[in-house]
């Protein structure tokens, strides 16, 4: 049983992936060729905004969210710290500084409560100035981003969707991706659209920030590529990637329903001896991952493993407790939901082709 079969997707996608990448071997525009644009388009369309950039990867997509909005050194800001190390080190490679917030319990989120307590703590310490909100659509859930809304324009903040595990969720019908001022996203295999390598995408209903990205991921180019007007980086999505992802977007939608399938029986049989996910009303998760929470994790953990199902830990070290965020001086109890769920949480195999047999032998191998 593999928890991610990126091998099944493939055998059920072949012949049209093996189609699309084979016009790009003929046409040989290898960068920034016809499909990424199209496939900009079609993202864009998806998702509900003017604007998708795509990028070489998840992490350079929230750097170039940054640099469009002007966060540099002396800026701070709010991060989850039960999140995956890219969306703080994003923050601290532009110089700036995250300040952590606590999770929500339930949503395994960023806490609304918890965020204006955070602002308020660091506006009264004078020090840092406060910039914007980076909340994370963790393990496929989008973030609580009408409340979150409400505390940015409270407190005039730019909000940044980390949607690399959110794409596809939604929120009353509007999709990850669209939310808050700027929006990222990850196409890393794993994810819900995911390719064969690195690549990411830029969200944004902003024709100044679409502009400003488009001209950062090309080395600051103005007219063409040998003027630069401004510092950038290279971080282009080659065409191969593109052209792979048109055809994994054509299928998402069914994926999507496959997902929630899974987390359906996943939830029938688990939720009586398990913390199970919660998804809010009027929200729909893209089920990134299935997560649980349990005090006696390591011990069920091994019963999968007896049964050979594979299970994974997302995530068993805060942000807080990371030795490269040291100097920011937090210490063992800060964030207690954060560090109760780092010490409890751990996700089941899903993936839209789980079949029906796997899905009973997670469910016996727990039983057990």
């Amino acid at each position: 049983m593999q928890f991610i079969d990126l091998a099944a997707q493939y055998r059920h996608l072949k012949t049209r992936i093996d189609q699309r990448v084979q016009k790009v071997l003929d046409h040989g525009q290898y960068i920034m060729g016809p499909e990424v644009i199209e496939l900009e388009e079609k993202l864009a369309n998806y998702v509900g905004v003017k604007h998708a950039i795509t990028c070489a990867n998840g992490t350079d997509a929230l750097s170039l969210a940054l640099m469009a909005l002007n966060i540099g050194k002396g800026d701070a800001v709010l991060v989850p710290t039960f999140t995956f190390f890219a969306s703080a080190e994003s923050v601290a490679f532009a110089n700036a500084t995250p300040v952590f917030v606590d999770s929500d319990a339930d949503t395994f989120n960023i806490c609304p409560m918890d965020l204006e307590k955070k602002i308020q703590m660091t506006l009264a310490e004078g020090e840092l100035n406060l910039k914007a909100i980076m909340a994370v659509d963790l393990f496929g859930l989008p973030a609580n981003y009408p409340e979150i809304q409400k505390i940015a324009d409270k407190y005039s903040l730019k909000i940044i969707e980390d949607a690399a595990q959110g794409f596809g969720g939604e929120i009353n019908g509007q999709r990850a991706g669209s939310f808050g001022d700027i929006a990222t996203t990850s196409f890393f295999p794993a994810k819900p659209l995911g390719c064969y390598g690195d690549g990411g995408a830029i969200f944004t209903d902003s024709d100044d920030y679409a502009e400003l990205i488009k001209s950062y991921r090309v080395h600051g180019k103005g007219q063409d590529k040998y003027d630069n007007v401004r510092i950038g980086m290279n971080s282009r999505l080659d065409t191969i990637q593109a052209a792979i992802l048109l055809e994994k977007l054509v299928e998402f939608p069914r994926e999507l329903i496959n997902r929630r399938e899974v987390a359906k029986q996943y939830e029938q049989n688990l939720a009586d001896k398990f913390h199970t996910p919660r998804i809010p009303k009027g929200y729909v998760s893209a089920w990134a991952q299935y997560t649980m929470v349990s005090e006696s994790r390591e011990h069920y953990i091994a019963l999968l493993k007896k049964q050979d199902v594979p299970s994974v830990i997302y995530y068993g070290i805060c942000m807080h407790q990371q030795t490269a965020f040291n100097m920011l001086n937090y210490k063992e109890g800060d964030f207690p939901v954060a560090e109760r769920l780092a010490k409890g949480v751990f996700s089941l195999p899903m993936h839209p082709y789980v079949v029906e047999e796997n899905q009973q032998a997670v469910v016996k191998a727990l039983a057990r």
